[in-house]
């Protein structure tokens, strides 16, 4: 792969563990970014969501997800929390070129900003209560503002910030993730019909760093069920807000279907330093839905777990455990779960044995 000029960009592995031949095949990967809105999807978020129900290799089926795979690769998936400026500074209109908003200027995604009413996009209800769910793939404090396009807006035009509402329907300022690995806040959607653009500006107060975002979404009384995708269910619509009771349903585990395994994982290491790394175990389950899930992998003699995120996570020696969080228990036939982790010790080799519910996936 050919080197990335991204800020701090670092050389990663993709790890796909085949347990059928057991053989772990590395795919050169990019990650030096730090998040982006998961309800409603950016565009990169819900192509990459796309491009794993394909069997996780990355080639979505959407039509204008898959013509920007054609003319920018898989890279930008593989980093689709990284659609950001070093030097933003939070700056909008003027400091990013119209036509060029949902790739936030950088050649890398420019491809996300073809116009087209083909994206993927979330269903909404104009005027509703809506929780909005933001990826801190990286956590860092700062400010959000989302911006909506106008009336009589057109997608199938280059997006200009002419186009969008001058003033945020919402703006939130938080100091550290208040989720599972994820930023959330309430704020009442505006009274839009149709088809619009949610456009995010998460602007850092430590740095100048500032990370920009087109989300699809289409007025027509959803509640965040996303469209584009086949079988993709998307993101809670709303955070946990009280503490349920501890119980212990039974696990349900997914007999493999005939001739294959019952799930796909890779596993990618997205950064690491002297004495340890981050890292993210991504699976897609293909079999029937599974209620709750429970993810297991093995990491290598010599490694420990230190924190996680997006599920429940306990580790016994080598052994870890990633149990479904309350607010997300299923994983419906078809869906993925990507949980995030950071370990003490070498990043290589990666972690391998990923099991879903106690079976191997390939």
């Amino acid at each position: 792969m050919k080197p990335r000029s991204l800020r701090n960009t670092i050389l990663v592995a993709l790890a796909a563990v085949s347990t059928a031949i057991g053989v772990l095949v590395l795919t050169p990967m990019v990650a030096a970014a730090h998040g982006a809105t998961t309800s409603p999807g950016s565009r990169t978020y819900l192509c990459y969501q796309d491009g794993l129900q394909s069997g996780g290799d990355l080639r979505p089926k959407n039509a204008e997800c898959a013509k920007a795979v054609a003319n920018g690769g898989t890279q930008p998936l593989y980093d689709w929390f990284g659609v950001l400026r070093s030097d933003g500074a939070g700056r909008t209109s003027g400091f990013i070129p119209d036509g060029a908003l949902c790739g936030a200027g950088t050649t890398k995604y420019a491809a996300y900003d073809t116009p087209g009413n083909d994206w993927p996009a979330t269903r909404l209800t104009s005027g509703a209560p809506f929780t909005v769910h933001y990826n801190a793939w990286a956590a860092h404090p700062g400010t959000f503002r989302l911006y909506v396009t106008k009336d009589g807006y057109d997608p199938t035009k280059p997006l200009a910030w002419s186009d969008l509402e001058s003033t945020p329907f919402s703006t939130w300022t938080e100091t550290t993730p208040n989720g599972n690995g994820e930023y959330y806040w309430n704020v009442t959607l505006p009274n839009k019909t149709g088809r619009h653009i949610i456009y995010s500006v998460w602007a850092r107060s430590d740095s100048q760093e500032t990370f920009y975002g087109c989300a699809d979404v289409v007025f027509d009384g959803g509640n965040g069920q996303v469209i584009g995708i086949p079988g993709y269910d998307g993101e809670p619509s709303t955070p946990p807000t009280t503490t349920p009771p501890v119980t212990t349903p039974p696990v349900t585990t997914t007999p493999p279907p005939a001739g294959g395994s019952n799930c796909t994982a890779s596993v990618a290491v997205t950064s690491s330093w002297s004495g340890g790394y981050q890292g993210a175990v991504t699976v897609v389950n293909n079999g029937a839905a599974v209620t709750p899930w429970t993810v297991g992998f093995t990491l290598p003699s010599g490694v420990t777990l230190q924190s996680g995120w997006n599920a429940d996570f306990t580790s016994s020696g080598t052994t870890v455990t990633a149990t479904a969080p309350s607010w997300s228990r299923t994983l419906a036939a078809g869906a993925s779960v990507s949980l995030g982790f950071v370990a003490n010790g070498p990043s290589s080799p990666a972690p391998n044995a990923v099991k879903l519910n106690g079976v191997a996936c390939a």
